[in-house]
């Protein structure tokens, strides 16, 4: 299906292409969504692959929804956010909560092209969803009434519908919040009031509104699932979303990398291309190799969901917490090499800038990449007791990409995964490994050797939110060793040429103090060499590298 969309999206760099890179531009600088941009994503009828195939959908396995979604943000993140991921935050928790009436309502919502808001966010507590305020209260005749404000919502003012995340008890613990699926249309619109629209530097297209309710009465049957279980809820919900959106945003990277790569090769500097030189040259390749642990990473961690969901609460986060910063540094680098064309607003290269802003979300959204690494510490040392170095391979379908997967069940997904991880056990090297990678891979090994001794060292006090840099370190070089086990067994499972794998392994090993993670010469220049290849073909930089249009 991702071939279909992008034939229809078609080549972003032909000029004559109504929804190019110009046009997308162009309507950034107006600060208003792309309108031919959606109207051909109502076209191609993006939101049937949020919602389950048994409700009439497309969503069949995550992985094969990331790379659907990776073709609408390689062209703007504004799209892919305010079109796309809005109402697949919102759908996964009605699909994990709601009975089968208000699925049913859901899907026919989203089957019919309308926006849905997820309504969770207030200014005054971010990610603390414990103490959100906003409340749902009982009214007269024990109707629940509405008060309170929400803020930096997508889509809020323009969706038909909205899921609310609000507290509906005055009792302490994770017991007094609910989750609610309301329809604009049965409410009285004198009690609810919007906000101005949320100044931002990045997605500046995408409404990002708010909302105050004052005693603005619901239907009853608003709830989703039984009331109370709202953070619970989020907590399994979140599992999907932290580990599709930035696995989706590889996108942005693809696009950013395929601009700066265009401007190297035409551009003359000293009398030769800027790709003859050597360090341009070696930050593409590393560029590359960073895009493809992010594929990897993410793709191993959706097809977690599918196999083996009471895991995925501890990839997810740490999918987020990887992915996102490796992103964000690509671009970063890759800035470096179109030096002031990067932050140009107009001319050929002038979708940059806007895709370097745009890709700042990726660092926050739900959950700050800080905030991912702290919801996995209360969890290390049963995971380091339970399963590193002990555990069971996993499922040999995890790194089989584009593999069939059983259907995803929300009800099988676990707020906690109560030490299981088999992941990170994979990593170990075995006989059958070329001797560079072995090498590499034996120093994974050792690495989760010495975070099992570190994890079991950390106090009480280190796995709340006062934890030591040093403890959320501990978290961090976890999520590299997992990310480090993705590559590893997606290459053993595809088999091929090695150098790809060495690139990632090498780079994340830097990041562990293990070498300085710069590519060996001959390695990037495989890599350099392949990326030409890519991109004269008109092929992606994942590791699919299906074709694109062009």
């Amino acid at each position: 299906m991702s071939e279909m969309l992008e034939k229809l999206l078609g080549d972003p760099w032909d000029p004559a292409n109504p929804v190019n890179h110009a046009a997308v531009v162009a309507a950034d600088e107006r600060q208003e969504m792309f309108a031919e941009g959606e109207r051909l994503l109502d076209e191609y009828g993006l939101n049937a692959e949020f919602v389950p195939v048994a409700f009439g959908g497309r969503l069949t396995g995550v992985d094969r929804l990331v790379r659907v979604m990776r073709s609408v943000w390689r062209r703007d993140p504004a799209l892919g956010l305010g079109y796309g991921a809005s109402s697949f935050i919102a759908s996964v928790n009605v699909w994990a909560a709601g009975d089968d009436g208000q699925r049913r309502a859901f899907a026919d919502l989203m089957l019919a092209n309308r926006k849905i808001a997820s309504v969770y966010h207030e200014l005054a507590h971010g990610n603390d969803f414990a103490r959100a305020e906003f409340a749902a209260t009982p009214g007269p005749g024990g109707r629940l009434l509405l008060n309170g404000r929400k803020e930096v919502v997508t889509n809020l003012e323009r969706a038909d519908s909205m899921v609310i995340f609000t507290r509906t008890s005055d009792e302490e613990g994770s017991r007094s919040h609910s989750q609610l699926f309301v329809h604009k249309a049965d409410l009285p619109p004198d009690r609810m009031t919007y906000l101005p629209r949320f100044p931002s530097s990045g997605m500046r297209g995408v409404q990002l509104g708010g909302v105050v309710f004052d005693d603005c009465p619901i239907p009853d049957g608003s709830v989703l699932g039984t009331p109370g279980r709202g953070i619970e809820t989020a907590l399994c919900s979140f599992q999907l979303t932290r580990t599709a959106l930035p696995s989706m945003m590889v996108g942005v990277v693809d696009t950013g990398l395929r601009a700066t790569l265009r401007f190297a090769t035409a551009r003359a500097l000293y009398g030769r291309s800027v790709a003859a030189i050597p360090q341009v040259r070696s930050i593409l390749a590393e560029v590359y190799a960073d895009l493809l642990i992010c594929d990897a990473f993410g793709t191993v961690a959706a097809r977690a969901l599918h196999l083996l969901p009471r895991e995925t609460s501890v990839y997810a986060s740490l999918v987020k917490y990887v992915v996102s910063k490796q992103l964000i540094d690509a671009m970063d680098r890759l800035s470096l090499i179109l030096g002031a064309h990067f932050y140009i607003r107009e001319g050929v290269y002038a979708v940059f800038q806007k895709l370097l802003r745009d890709l700042g979300v990726i660092g926050f959204g739900h959950a700050a990449r800080v905030a991912c690494l702290a919801t996995v510490l209360p969890q290390i040392r049963q995971l380091a007791r339970r399963s590193w170095l002990t555990a069971d391979e996993p499922p040999a379908g995890l790194f089989q990409i584009g593999g069939e997967l059983p259907p995803l069940d929300f009800a099988a997904l676990t707020p906690s995964a109560a030490g299981r991880d088999s992941l990170s056990t994979a990593v170990l090297p075995d006989a059958a490994l070329p001797g560079e990678v072995a090498v590499l891979a034996g120093l994974f090994a050792d690495e989760l050797g010495l975070l099992k001794q570190d994890a079991a060292e950390l106090r009480p006090r280190d796995l709340g939110v006062d934890a030591s840099p040093e403890a959320l370190r501990v978290a961090a070089r976890y999520a590299t060793v997992l990310a480090a086990s993705s590559c590893l067994n997606v290459w053993r499972a595809g088999g091929g040429d090695p150098a790809w794998v060495v690139a990632a392994l090498t780079r994340l090993a830097g990041q562990l103090g293990r070498g300085s993670g710069r590519l060996p010469e001959a390695i990037s220049r495989r890599l350099f060499d392949e990326l030409l290849d890519r991109h004269g073909e008109n092929r992606g930089f994942d590791l699919a590298g299906l074709p694109l249009p062009g």
